[in-house]
This record gives structure tokens, C-alpha cells and sequence, in this order.
């Protein structure tokens, strides 16, 4: 089935806003609390809050454009169970990595700092490889299904963006609030549990 530009970005205005606000409300709603906020929001406590929202937001740009393209498909093409034992690498990886900083002092803490662009690779994949065939991402995809993708791809990917900074503004008060130890001991725990939970579903 192909689908025109008509299809994808219908003229009327009315339409265009009624199924992108529609769109923005349900993918909002159903991200607030979920695991990438929270990624979100941990990466910000530990590392500079803009390259974490620029890194999260580009992810959410990308799997939008997926997931109005491809539809379900691509979780479809690869194995669940491949997908969740990436998951669980990528944040056993982080996690470890985070008690391991906890365990430095402030000086080593800000020699090893990332740079901009590693804190924005950071987020970016842990985002994309986290999010790749979740609830939201299969929801937009639906919705593509039955209303014209660039409305729908427009209130998803706002939705997803303000989630993120939502999670990166709370993140940094956290971070001024907690000392940076107990901040990357919670990062490493979180992470942990995260990646934990996903070899759930290798298993």
C-alpha cells in the first residue's frame, strides 16, 4: 500500500491540528513516568542537562520517522528477544559505569567529564535502543495506520520532546539537591534494575 503526500499531510488546517493535538495528548500522557523520562531525567543529574535533551529529542525524531514509516514492521523484523538483550547490555553497561564514578572523588569526577558530543551519543542510543518497538512507538505507529503520518509524526514527536526536557529540568534540580555520589549510586541501581528487567524478557 503506498501512501501519497495528500495522505501524509492533508491540506485542511482544522484536520492537520485536530489529529496532532490528539496524537500529542495520548503519546504525552503515556510517557509521563515511563522509563525513558526516567532515563531522561537520570542522565541529567549525572552529565550537562543540554546535550542530554538534544541527544534524547533527536532519538524521538528518529523513531517517530520509523514508526510512521514503517509502522510495527520493525519490531516485527527483529526478535524480541535481540532487542531486549541490547536493552539489558546497554544499561548494565551505564550502570556500572555510574557506581564506578561514585566511587571516585570530585577531581577524577571532573577530568573523566564527557564531552558534548559523548554526552549526546550517550543519550541518543540509550533512548533509541530503549525505546525501539515500546508501547509509544508501537502507538504512533497505529495511529499512522488510521491518520495522516505528518500530523500524527508532528504531536508525537512534540509530545516525546517536552517529556524529555521535562525529565532533563527535574533531573538537574535533583542534581543540585543530591550530592553527585549518591546521584551516580542511584544512577548505577536504576540502571541496573533496568537492564534486569529487560533480560525478563530474554529469558
Amino acid at each position: 500500500m503506498t501512501i501519497s503526500l495528500a495522505d501524509a499531510f492533508p491540506s485542511d488546517l482544522t484536520a492537520w491540528l485536530t489529529t496532532s493535538t490528539a496524537t500529542f495528548l495520548i503519546i504525552f500522557l503515556a510517557e509521563l513516568g515511563d522509563k525513558t523520562q526516567l532515563v531522561c531525567m537520570t542522565l541529567a543529574a549525572r552529565y550537562r542537562g543540554q546535550p542530554v535533551f538534544l541527544g534524547a529529542a533527536l532519538a524521538f525524531v528518529f523513531l517517530n520517522i520509523l514508526a510512521v514509516v514503517f509502522g510495527a514492521a520493525l519490531s516485527q523484523w527483529v526478535p524480541e528477544k535481540v532487542l531486549a538483550a541490547v536493552v539489558a547490555a546497554l544499561f548494565a553497561f551505564f550502570g556500572i559505569q555510574s557506581l564506578r564514578s561514585a566511587g571516585k572523588n570530585d577531581e577524577e569526577e571532573d577530568v573523566h567529564e564527557k564531552s558534548g558530543h559523548g554526552i549526546m551519543l550517550t543519550a541518543f542510543l540509550m533512548i533509541f535502543v530503549a525505546e525501539l518497538g515500546d508501547k509509544t512507538q508501537i502507538a504512533v505507529a497505529g495511529m499512522a495506520v488510521t491518520q495522516p503520518a505528518g500530523p500524527v509524526w508532528v504531536g508525537a514527536t512534540i509530545a516525546l520532546v517536552l517529556s524529555s526536557a521535562l525529565g532533563v529540568v527535574v533531573g538537574r534540580q535533583l542534581l543540585q539537591r543530591i550530592p553527585i555520589k549518591v546521584v551516580h549510586k542511584v544512577a548505577g541501581i536504576f540502571f541496573l534494575s533496568l537492564a534486569g528487567l529487560a533480560l525478563t524478557r530474554v529469558f
